[in-house]
């Protein structure tokens, strides 16, 4: 007991004399004003700590696409692992509610602070204000939250309605809930052994152990009845398929726009699915029909083809095409890049 208090007392000496030492060998001085001003960079919901500056959607496509489809995609739909920025309608009362900006986040601000403070991974903070404000509307855009033209500005920030805006509450868990658990951990009576009592099925980190689905019985074979030759006249040959013409200087130009589906889709020789199908013999296929992949119900049970208008349509608004899509990218917004696109995609399904 002598020594705990001996330790206590030096301990409080210390304490006491360290402004002394401190003022004695000269360390520290008052943060100069610039120095505050550098570190505080925080911007509040209500707009304050913003700086001055604008950017919208279009100016925020091509910085997007440099400085954070890598990971977050061409359409900030996510790659990989790596968090998606937007779709998730109406998800948040789902078994798997997709997060994003457009559907969970309540206040843009959070948006502004976390791109200008942390961003792009490995280089934060050396976007320029106004690439921040690009950024962010491009953001928006993506989850159908503004218009193209809209232009984001300091002047313009509290404008914006987030759709979540009213989902959260003040955590009051303080006055109401510790008092009520936090108490001195019980270590009596403790297990003896950790065991696995339920598996993850949203994340996909559990190896499925389920049997692989049997394989399908062998049709059974057609009985052979012979029957004796008729004579028939020649029937008048059947007219050729007609087959769509193809432009190829079209298709060239549509191969650059597909750079903006190549994080989800793969197409031509080697095509594999990834989190979107393999694209191969798309056009004028049954919409949700390609083998081994796993789509939405949405997209099984849309029925019909991928002619040009479906494509059109599908192309330009996914998620008004077809409500309910996993697809969160916003739709390429040109005529041309859509007619480009499909005409790409005939030049693997001839």
């Amino acid at each position: 007991m002598s020594k705990f208090l001996n330790l206590t007392v030096a301990a409080t000496l210390l304490m006491t004399a360290a402004p002394a030492m401190a003022e004695k060998m000269g360390l520290g001085r008052p943060a100069l004003p610039e120095e505050i001003a550098a570190w505080d960079i925080d911007v509040q919901p209500d707009g304050t700590g913003l700086p001055v500056g604008s950017g919208n959607a279009l100016d925020g496509e091509e910085i997007f696409a440099e400085a954070c489809a890598s990971c977050h995609g061409d359409f900030a739909e996510g790659v990989d692992n790596w968090p998606k920025l937007a779709g998730g309608d109406d998800t948040l009362a789902d078994e798997d509610p997709l997060k994003t900006v457009g559907s969970y986040w309540p206040y843009l601000s959070t948006t502004w602070d976390y791109v200008n403070r942390s961003m792009p991974f490995g280089n934060a903070q050396s976007l320029s204000n106004d690439e921040v404000y690009a950024i962010v509307a491009y953001i928006l855009y993506s989850n159908d939250l503004i218009d193209e033209e809209f232009e984001l500005s300091n002047e313009t920030f509290l404008d914006v309605e987030m759709p979540n805006a009213g989902g959260f509450v003040i955590d009051d868990r303080a006055a109401t809930e510790y008092a009520i658990w936090r108490a001195e951990p019980c270590m009596e009576n403790c297990k003896d052994s950790v065991e696995i009592t339920m598996r993850a099925t949203v994340l996909d980190v559990t190896p499925d152990e389920e049997a692989a689905e049997a394989p399908a019985a062998p049709a059974a074979q057609a009985e052979v009845v012979k029957v004796a030759a008729v004579v028939e006249p020649e029937p008048a040959p059947e007219p050729e398929p007609s087959v769509p013409a193809f432009d190829e200087a079209l298709a060239a130009k549509g191969e650059k726009v597909f750079k903006k589906c190549k994080s989800c889709h793969q197409i031509g020789e080697g095509a594999k699915h990834k989190s979107g199908p393999m694209l191969n013999a798309i056009y004028n296929a049954g919409v949700g029909v390609q083998d081994g992949f796993r789509y939405s119900k949405v997209m099984a049970g849309h029925g019909g083809v991928w002619d040009d208008a479906t494509l059109a349509e599908f192309l330009a608004k996914p998620r008004k095409a077809m409500k309910g899509t996993k697809m969160s990218f916003a739709g390429l917004r040109k005529d041309a890049e859509i007619a480009a696109v499909i005409e790409y995609l005939k030049r693997y399904s001839q």
